[in-house]
């Protein structure tokens, strides 16, 4: 592969993230509308790419993000504290009171099952985070002075305002100045772009993100709105159509970003809200298009986070060292696992995972 891999001599992260992390309430087996509690926990998708690869993999990993400075605001800190992501890079902006000017982000979530399919309800507007505007952060102190081997980001915090999306190309652009592997994940999402723009701002901000991204990730509808490739024949399936339409996008998509050394995606059909078929490909110009192991009828339990599991996985075999086809396996394996569990964010060993991708099943341990 054509990206160099950063030793972790002088460097006191192996990953950073950039992202909104938001406050999870979850009402369990039942539905938002009729719930009267909720169990609480944090999520984002950039945020769960750090945790997954500290929690899973070990990897010594940091958030970029803001957040109002309440009891809200410290019960996420908490969180965060609790899976190992370290906070030194957490702005504080002060709090008026009622969340006129800056709040925090909540995330109500049902996980659905069978032919009901899983709800979010995201309540983000005006909070901390989207007020982030380029020169609040010292990059050339993140990278510079403290360092980081890799650095995660993508479309979900550059579509949070204008002014993310500024802030996202500041930071790829600081990382790429100071040696770091940086990957994105385009996570195109119609609701956050709407109110900034649309599918043509969205088009605008990753088209002037992507030149400074090593690996990119993303599905085709991602491809087709957030940097314009078109991907014929296309339906959401793991056949070999899919597969073939993918890689023919590619071409137009290496040719305009000789830059991506890598580029990934997780494949799902969804049979109903507990059974998928599950799968993941990469390509890479030395290796072509590569397909994991397919994982047809996968049974699951909550599949927010499986992408930015996927992720993790990835990210910590690229790491690691390991080829790219074991860095797929692992991150297609990771993905399986952490739909198996509550929440975001993973609840999977490293062990678990090398396990998975090994080709080990759901026997009994004992």
């Amino acid at each position: 592969m054509s990206i160099d891999i950063p030793s972790a001599e002088g460097r006191a992260f192996d990953a950073i993230s950039l992202g909104e992390v938001m406050l999870r309430l979850d009402p369990g087996a039942g539905r938002i509308r009729t719930a009267r509690s909720f169990a609480a926990s944090e999520g984002g998708g950039e945020y769960n790419v750090a945790r997954g690869l500290r929690k899973a993999f070990g990897l010594r990993t940091a958030i970029v993000t803001s957040l109002a400075d309440n009891e809200v605001g410290r019960l996420v800190e908490d969180l965060i504290c609790q899976g190992g992501v370290d906070t030194r890079f957490v702005s504080w902006r002060d709090y008026d009171g009622i969340g006129r000017s800056v709040r925090n982000g909540l995330n109500f979530t049902e996980r659905g099952f069978g032919v009901r399919g899983a709800v979010g309800v995201s309540d983000r507007g005006h909070t901390a985070v989207s007020a982030l505007a380029p020169g609040d952060i010292d990059w050339d102190d993140v990278f510079g002075n403290h360092g980081a081997r890799w650095f995660h980001t993508g479309g979900i915090f550059a579509g949070l305002s204008e002014s993310t999306a500024d802030v996202a190309l500041e930071a790829v652009r600081a990382a790429k100045r100071h040696g770091a592997v940086t990957s994105y994940d385009l996570n195109y999402r119609p609701s956050l772009w709407k109110a900034v723009g649309g599918q043509e701002k969205a088009q605008e901000v990753n088209r002037a993100i992507a030149p400074y991204i090593d690996v990119m990730i993303g599905n085709e509808e991602d491809f087709t709105a957030s940097l314009g490739f078109e991907v014929a024949g296309v339906g959401d399936n793991l056949d070999h159509l899919e597969v073939d339409a993918f890689a023919a996008m590619l071409a137009s998509v290496s040719e305009t970003y000789p830059n991506f050394g890598v580029v990934a995606t997780t494949m799902r059909t969804v049979t109903s809200a507990t059974v998928n078929d599950w799968g993941a490909i990469a390509w890479s110009a030395e290796t072509g298009v590569l397909q994991s192991s397919h994982r047809p009828g996968l049974e699951i339990f909550d599949r927010v986070g499986g992408g930015d599991s996927f992720a993790s996985g990835l990210i910590f075999g690229l790491l690691d060292a390991r080829s790219l086809r074991e860095a797929l396996e692992l991150g297609a394996a990771h993905g399986a696992l952490a739909m198996t569990t509550p929440g975001d964010t993973s609840m999977a060993t490293r062990r678990e995972v090398e396990a998975l991708a090994g080709g080990g099943g759901a026997r009994v341990q004992r």
